[in-house]
């Protein structure tokens, strides 16, 4: 037992010291919000809080059209997701429950789409918004995060699908249910986790991008998102970073509270469901 225990150890060592480089950013963010400007700009850092402040968020706050900024990134983010995992449940449904001519290529060509570099699609979705005259409208921009999470939420739900024992919908089927009734009152409360833990990945994703929004939303500030916002903060010649650092602690709020508040239901009960009637 005591061996056990020391062989353990490394690799305890090893965790601790990969949490604490992940960690101290967003510590020293946190940190830097609630310092006073000359504490900033020290030039021997504290690693401790020695004052609060709460300027900052003040500061960050004042910004006109804060609010704007909230509610467009929560409906573009929110939209585009909630779209994604529209289509992308009925279609891994039909990836992995059902045989038809083609589905090989169409499962090739949804990892395809995960794997390519979105931010080299910036110019030709530039151009295509600008003919179109899209640009600078956030349907347009919900649009695009609904193609970026589509790809990763086929994927990820097919995985789940394919772990729900196909002979659940078969006995609801000998009970009289349609495909869709089976699919409805057994297979979608199974799919549930996944469900949770594919729509937290696709709204991190959509919440934090920032090369779509800074570059389609240019011309109208008031179509901003969060992340564009917190170019506000600098300038060609200096940066407010106590003001920026409290934006960018108000940007990870609401990730932070879904995560806390879904994490409990993403990895419990995947297949409590099939135990309950």
């Amino acid at each position: 037992m005591k061996s056990r225990v020391l062989k353990r150890v490394p690799l305890n060592i090893a965790a601790l010291i990969v949490f604490v480089v992940m960690i101290f950013p967003v510590y020293w963010m946190v940190l830097t919000a609630f310092r006073p400007a000359k504490e900033i700009g020290a030039e021997t850092p504290k690693f401790l809080p020695t004052s609060v402040t709460f300027e900052n968020f003040k500061n960050a706050v004042d910004i006109d059209n804060f609010w704007e900024f909230w509610r467009n990134s929560l409906m573009v983010a929110v939209g585009g997701v909630g779209l994604a995992l529209i289509v992308a449940c009925f279609s891994a449904f039909a990836v992995a429950r059902m045989q038809w001519k083609g589905r090989a290529p169409f499962i090739l060509m949804v990892f395809i789409a995960q794997m390519a570099p979105w931010e080299a699609l910036i110019i030709p979705m530039f151009l295509i918004g600008r003919d179109q005259e899209l640009l600078n409208s956030l349907p347009f921009l919900t649009a695009i995060y609904f193609v970026m999470t589509l790809p990763f939420s086929i994927v990820t739900l097919r995985g789940f699908l394919a772990n729900i024992p196909v002979e659940l919908e078969e006995a609801a089927r000998v009970d009289g249910c349609t495909r869709f009734g089976a699919f409805r009152r057994v297979v979608f409360p199974l799919l549930a986790p996944g469900l949770l833990s594919t729509s937290l990945f696709g709204f991190i994703t959509a919440w934090n991008e920032f090369a779509f929004a800074n570059t389609l939303l240019f011309a109208d500030p008031k179509q901003d998102t969060l992340p564009a916002w917190l170019n506000e903060f600098s300038n060609g010649l200096t940066v407010d970073w106590g003001a920026t650092m409290a934006a960018a602690t108000l940007f990870m709020l609401p990730v932070l509270l879904i995560f806390l508040i879904l994490q409990g239901r993403v990895t419990g009960g995947l297949t409590s469901g099939a135990v309950k009637g």
